[in-house]
């Protein structure tokens, strides 16, 4: 049985014409011989795909790879220079905070503004009013100019008026990373909700938790083309590559590998990873750190973790000194800055020998990630403990910024991996 497809795209090309100068536009337009001026920029190339019915699809893709150029195709917002997009039933869709809003006008009359473009009548957005205004929850600024709101307040308005108008699918671009926590986990519970009605939903986002806890399938944009379309965890993991600079589809398994472990072997790991321009360093430099990293299974760099995966947190270091029994050591720190896991040699109790100048070596934390989905960052240390106190040879603080993924739901910053059992009692 075929299932029912409510989005169909085709061939779908947005092409703009740039000039390197203003005037260009003019020379261009009024040209006798129609000499061209400009040269042509490919949004979007060639996109096709099929969504169904029911499906809730995530668009990821770094800054400027035509997401939200698709979407805006999609809803009509832009026409594309090429290909065709059919739809099957209502389309509500929130893509800009406000868009379709007067700033004039009240939060109310933009309601029923909204609802006439959409094709209701007054007596339609009558019976859905107390359902958008209790959802929205802006209290007395639903009387006042929406120029007056906050983001935050735009963002609950549009995002109420956009599910309570019973769309068949429903299309967002990113616009509920605005609204603070309570909000973001009423829309969700909304999506949640819509999807055991089976309605489609579409959305942009470059939350990857958020694809792989909510979304049955991901696509994946570079370059305006699409390089993925698959599970949601398959396209997060390929997106993964494309942050770090792992994905290349002329390479085969075999020679990415290759290339993988000459990466480690030439000791270039620390190159791999973003620049954190908040990241401290300081030691008396009796040893020094001169290359560190996050290594997946798989020996690929990583700043985006898989929840309950393993990973090696690999640290080099060159002496300069001679140095007995030195601790390496690693901490955690989430967004808010606060240290919430680490570990080192002396806690483990590893006997680290001693070292003298020009020795080099290599220390590997194995760790299985249980973290909370979130942001977090990593601090690195070589130090030792003796009768005078703390001596800091090398410390990196909050050297690698990375994110956890994942769709397991807990409180706190760790999973406890609690097996649950309920056993009737007897009545006897």
């Amino acid at each position: 049985m075929s299932r029912t497809v409510a989005i169909s795209v085709n061939d779908l090309t947005k092409v703009y014409h740039l000039y390197d100068k203003p005037q260009d536009r003019f020379k261009e337009a009024l040209h006798p011989f129609r000499k061209s001026y400009h040269h042509d920029f490919y949004a979007m190339s060639e996109v096709g795909f099929d969504i169904h019915k029911g499906e809730t699809v995530g668009i990821i893709g770094k800054n400027g790879a035509g997401k939200s150029t698709l979407l805006k195709m999609i809803t009509g917002v832009l026409t594309p220079s090429g290909g065709t997009i059919e739809t099957q039933g209502r389309i509500s869709s929130l893509l800009e905070l406000g868009a379709g809003f007067n700033p004039e006008m009240t939060g109310i009359e933009n309601i029923y503004l909204n609802g006439t473009l959409m094709g209701f009548s007054d007596s339609e957005m009558d019976e859905k009013i107390d359902d958008i205004l209790a959802f929205a929850d802006i209290g007395e600024f639903i009387h006042q100019p929406v120029k007056m709101y906050s983001s935050g307040m735009f963002a609950r308005l549009a995002f109420s008026v956009s599910i309570n108008v019973e769309p068949d699918i429903l299309i967002v671009d990113e616009a509920l990373s605005v609204g603070d926590m309570a909000f973001q986990m009423k829309c969700f519970k909304k999506f949640q909700e819509f999807q055991e009605q089976n309605r489609t939903i579409l959305f942009v986002t470059h939350s990857l938790d958020t694809v792989i806890r909510y979304c049955s399938r991901g696509i994946v944009i570079d370059g305006g083309k699409v390089i993925c379309d698959d599970s949601a965890k398959e396209a997060v993991d390929l997106f993964k590559q494309l942050l770090t600079g792992h994905y290349d589809p002329s390479r085969d398994s075999t020679t990415q590998k290759e290339e993988t472990q000459k990466i480690i072997n030439d000791i270039i790991l620390k190159d791999q990873f973003p620049h954190n321009k908040e990241s401290l360093e300081y030691g008396n430099n009796k040893v020094i750190i001169y290359d560190y990293g996050i290594l997946d299974s798989k020996n690929r760099v990583s700043t985006v973790l898989d929840y309950d995966q393993h990973y090696n947190i690999v640290i080099k270091m060159e002496f300069f000194d001679s140095v007995v029994s030195p601790i390496f050591a690693f901490t955690i720190k989430d967004a808010k800055g606060m240290e919430i896991t680490g570990t080192n040699t002396m806690m483990k109790h590893i006997h680290t020998h001693s070292y003298t100048k020009g020795d080099k070596i290599s220390i590997t934390f194995a760790q299985d990630i249980t973290l909370s989905p979130g942001h977090y960052a990593l601090s690195l240390g070589c130090v030792t403990i003796d009768d005078s106190g703390i001596e800091v040879y090398s410390r990196l603080y909050d050297i690698i910024l990375f994110e956890v993924i994942g769709s397991q739901e807990m409180v706190g910053f760790f999973d406890l991996k609690s097996d649950i059992s309920i056993d009737m009692e007897s009545s006897e």
